[in-house]
């Protein structure tokens, strides 16, 4: 049993009959008069908008209707209204310290009904905590967090861990008390370490996740915390080689280069004031920069400061590896030159990730090819964008390892023996929608990842539910629903999808031509209605019609990010 909670997005319009015939046309006409009417008389009570707490009686429901009740809600500081068994949530962009109180969750909590009173996060939250006391099937219970870049959808999540934990600590037994509140204290202290490994500064948010995030808080037979386990997904690790213009790098780089002590910045080599390509708008002073919060939340995680000083140097050694240029070498069969004060950063690049500097160079300009019967090896000198992409591959995948070994020492430091916890509440804190003026691979795989959470949504709420209706004989006016199941098979179907053309693509041994593989696409998915293009941009592309709304993608170094290059 889920309980998903969604920032506002709107809900669908009344669906429109169509009919060719002029009579049927007539009284269609004299339909939508009569609703619009209704509509204007509805909204014509302005001061009772912000009383409906719970959309569903909402009536019409229309677009207009939920967001003017929703706009009425938020002007006098109410920021959470249900929608049926959902909770839509507003972003008040301010802090509202009572609205996250102790006081407010213990209110909640003993509340002999919380679903009486305002609506709140806290009170999905407990619904779901005592239908796990109840054993009411299915016995384990999670919460979805969906909605778009910025919606507060970290925030949320932040909050549900903090209640749980609240919860725990409140109806512990002394004997479990010990356990019960080291578990307390690193699962909350696993947020500043993930965000600040993970999230980013982007064009709509200054800590946007940049992964997906699977929360599975355990409890035991008496529902106390026993322990916890993270699942992460969707690592955006191309945003350690690339940065969209105003965006930043993740979090970790800036805490580093500005927070290191002197004596740490000679360790690390990062010497005051010097500049890498790979860490744009550093000028930017953000809250997210606080070094010390992360280091103390590590310390707590048994990471000791001697293992955070190799992570740091790490980090640093992929900001130096950022900074190594390559040119074209005036003979072709050798390998690129090295630009400028290259050779430096190469250097202290290997010093720091403790590879040699010969071998580095090598696995930068060299491609290595074993062929034929004999398993002969070829050495073949690489282009200077071959070079590039090699070297933005190496610093994506040492990333995305060293991100996965921070969750793993997190998991081993929450994690227990099945045996000893029965039942879980998982929190699923996923990216929401994005569509910004240049959208590539990663807004594709984002968007494509709430195409399938869209699919989940409408088959468990609306399809299932009005079935069950029809089959129990009841008199229910069937609310038609988009089915985005073309928009799926357009991305991810068998045998042809912009997902199998793409991955294609970077299995051929050459270098990709974007016109090339612009009209491979349309020519192969030209009969699915959801692919169309922007004609009049002179950059190749595509658009996709998703439930949200379209996004128009650049195919301009999609095939390049979708590679491998180690």
């Amino acid at each position: 049993r889920s309980s998903p909670v969604f920032p506002p997005t709107g809900l669908d319009k009344m669906p429109k009959q169509e009919n060719g015939q002029k009579g049927d046309s007539l009284i269609q006409n004299d339909l939508n008069e009569s609703f619009e009417e209704e509509v204007r008389a509805f909204l014509s009570d302005e001061e009772k908008l912000h009383l409906f707490d719970d959309l569903t009686k909402v009536n019409p429901v229309t677009t207009t209707t939920v967001l003017k009740c929703l706009q009425a809600r938020y002007r006098v500081n109410l920021f959470y209204t249900n929608a049926g068994c959902s909770l839509v949530a507003l972003n008040p962009f301010q802090p509202f310290s009572c609205l996250y109180s102790p006081e407010l969750m213990r209110k909640y909590h003993v509340a002999l009904r919380p679903q009486d009173l305002k609506p709140h996060i806290f009170a999905v939250a407990e619904q779901t905590y005592r239908n796990v006391q109840n054993q009411m099937e299915p016995v384990n219970q999670s919460i979805i967090v969906s909605g778009e870049s910025g919606a507060g959808k970290t925030w949320t999540s932040r909050c549900l861990m903090k209640f749980y934990a609240s919860v725990a600590a409140s109806v512990i037994s002394p004997k479990g008390s010990e356990t019960v509140e080291r578990i307390e204290r690193r699962v909350l202290d696993s947020n500043p370490v993930m965000e600040a490994f993970g999230n980013a500064c982007t064009l709509r948010n200054n800590n946007s996740s940049r992964f997906g995030k699977y929360i599975q808080l355990q409890l035991d037979r008496f529902h106390h915390l026993s322990s916890a386990s993270i699942q992460t997904f969707l690592l955006e690790k191309t945003r350690v080689a690339y940065q969209a213009p105003n965006e930043r790098n993740f979090h970790i780089f800036y805490q580093i280069t500005k927070g290191a002590t002197a004596e740490e910045r000679l360790e690390w080599n990062l010497p005051e004031g010097a500049e890498y390509r790979w860490l744009p708008n550093s000028e930017r002073n953000l809250d997210e920069d606080s070094f010390e919060v992360t280091r103390a939340a590590m310390c707590h995680l048994g990471i000791d400061r001697s293992t955070q000083s190799n992570i740091f140097k790490v980090l640093s050694g992929l900001l130096h590896l950022g900074n190594v240029q390559f040119s074209n070498p005036v003979d072709e069969s050798q390998p690129c030159e090295l630009e400028g004060e290259t050779k430096g950063f190469v250097k202290s690049t290997g010093d720091l990730l403790k590879i040699p500097v010969e071998e580095l160079l090598e696995s930068l300009r060299i491609r290595t090819i074993t062929a034929g019967k004999q398993q002969q090896v070829f050495k073949k000198a690489c282009s200077r964008a071959e070079c590039e992409t090699r070297r933005d591959g190496l610093a994506k995948v040492i990333y995305a390892r060293l991100f996965e070994w921070l969750v793993l020492v997190i998991n081993e430091s929450i994690y227990a023996d099945p045996s000893v916890w029965t039942s879980f509440i998982g929190l699923l804190d996923v990216y929401g929608f994005e569509a910004f003026p240049e959208n590539n691979l990663e807004q594709l795989c984002i968007n494509y990842a709430n195409e399938k959470l869209q699919q989940h949504f409408v088959a468990h709420y609306l399809k299932a539910q009005q079935e069950e209706y029809a089959a129990e004989g009841l008199q229910w006016s069937f609310i038609n629903y988009q089915d985005n199941q073309h928009c799926l098979d357009l991305i991810e179907g068998n045998p042809l999808s912009i997902f199998s053309l793409l991955n294609e693509e970077c299995r051929l041994n050459r270098p990709s031509n974007t016109d090339l593989f612009q009209t491979r696409i349309e020519k192969a998915l030209s009969s699915n209605q959801c692919l169309s293009r922007d004609r009049f941009s002179k950059k190749p592309n595509f658009i996709i019609s998703h439930y949200a709304g379209k996004v128009c993608y650049q195919l301009a170094a999609m095939v390049e990010k979708n590679k491998v290059g180690v």
